[in-house]
Parts: C-alpha cells; sequence; structure tokens
C-alpha cells in the first residue's frame, strides 16, 4: 500500500490542467459513499460549498470548502492507507495533510489550502473547547476522531487560534458536520468547475 504522501503531481502546471485533474478525480470517485453517510463524497463537498457561498465567503473558501476532503478520493485512486474501527473503512487516513499537499503542489494558494488542513484541527478543536460539541458528531465523525488524534491539547488549541483564517476554519467545521443533507437541491460540479479554473488562473505563474 502506497505512502500518504507519495502521490504523483502532474509536471507541466496550468490552471486548465490542474483544474481537469482535479474534477476527473470527482467523476472517478465522488460517487462513492461518504464515510458511513448517507450522502456521497461528491454531495458533501457540493453542500459544504454552497454552504459557504451562502454565508458570503470569497471564491477561495468555497473553494477550499469543495475540496477539504480531496485527500479521500486522493486517496482511493493511489491506494493509501484507511482509516479503519472494526470492520469499518473511514477513508483515507491523514486525508486533510494529504489533500493540502496534493492541492499545494498544483499550486493552489494557501487561502484554499488552510481550509483542506485545517477542517479536521478545528474538529479536535472544538471537541477540546466545548463539552457538549462531541456529542453533536456524527457517529461516523466519532469514529474518524480517533484516527485524528482525538481532542486538543491546551497548548495545540492556543496555538491553532493564532492561524491567519481561524475563524474561516471553524465555520469549515460547521460545514461539515452540516454537509449532509440527502433532500438538498445542489449546484451542479461544472458551477465548481468553473470557479476552480477562475481561482487557479490568479494563482498559478503560467
Amino acid at each position: 500500500m502506497a505512502s500518504n504522501t507519495e502521490f504523483i503531481a502532474p509536471v507541466d502546471i496550468t490552471a486548465e490542467k490542474v483544474t481537469r485533474s482535479i474534477f476527473t478525480l470527482f467523476r472517478k470517485h465522488g460517487c462513492s459513499s461518504y464515510i458511513g453517510e448517507a450522502v456521497t463524497q461528491q454531495e458533501h463537498a457540493i453542500q459544504c460549498a454552497m454552504l459557504a457561498r451562502k454565508q458570503g465567503y470569497s471564491e477561495e473558501v468555497i473553494l477550499g470548502a469543495f475540496l477539504h476532503d480531496i485527500g479521500h478520493m486522493v486517496g482511493i485512486d493511489q491506494g493509501f492507507e484507511r482509516m479503519v474501527t472494526g470492520d469499518i473503512v473511514l477513508g483515507s487516513a491523514d486525508h486533510e495533510k494529504v489533500g493540502e499537499q496534493f492541492l499545494k503542489e498544483l499550486g493552489f494558494p494557501e487561502s484554499v489550502t488552510s481550509i483542506v488542513r485545517g477542517h479536521v484541527t478545528a474538529k479536535r478543536y472544538l471537541v477540546f473547547k466545548y463539552q457538549d460539541y462531541y456529542n453533536r458528531l456524527s457517529e461516523a465523525s466519532k469514529m474518524t476522531l480517533v484516527h485524528q488524534g482525538g481532542p486538543m491539547s491546551k497548548s495545540e488549541a492556543e496555538e491553532f487560534e493564532k492561524q491567519p483564517q481561524f475563524k474561516a476554519i471553524l465555520k469549515m467545521r460547521e460545514w461539515d458536520e452540516a454537509a449532509k443533507d440527502t433532500s438538498m437541491k445542489m449546484d451542479s460540479l461544472p458551477f465548481y468547475e468553473e470557479m476552480c479554473q477562475r481561482v487557479l488562473e490568479k494563482h498559478i505563474q503560467l
């Protein structure tokens, strides 16, 4: 089984090629189930992005919300180690780190990648900070928390609070937990494909 950091990124990076490679992953693996929930990976991603849009966030944050679980799809595609509890497979291990590194190597700005990396960190922070937060997590989210390091320590929480996008990352956690609605009417995948290319065109050096 491959290491969770040994994926291969394209050498000739352009906004168009990167966007195509990202959305090829969605078209190949987006219909897979979202780790123990009733929605698919793609449905969960779109719902997170829609919640960010509704609250008036920038396209970079919206795209970060859409791509926050891209590490799961990279893991499926490249055979990375999975998180397993009993006989339940909960997605790719360290998917937030995989997703962050994958996107950085493709030219995505930190305003996108910090949302991807931070969504797991935020869960650990909120479980540490608020006694009732753990009880509000879904069963699948409680199981993944064990693999993700459990609640933060006080020193970890204090360091996390210094993050430049701290407030947006906490919002990402809120969207992550809410984006599991089987009845929601959703935006189309091409809507976010176009957004992805727009964001990349501003940041990739051609």
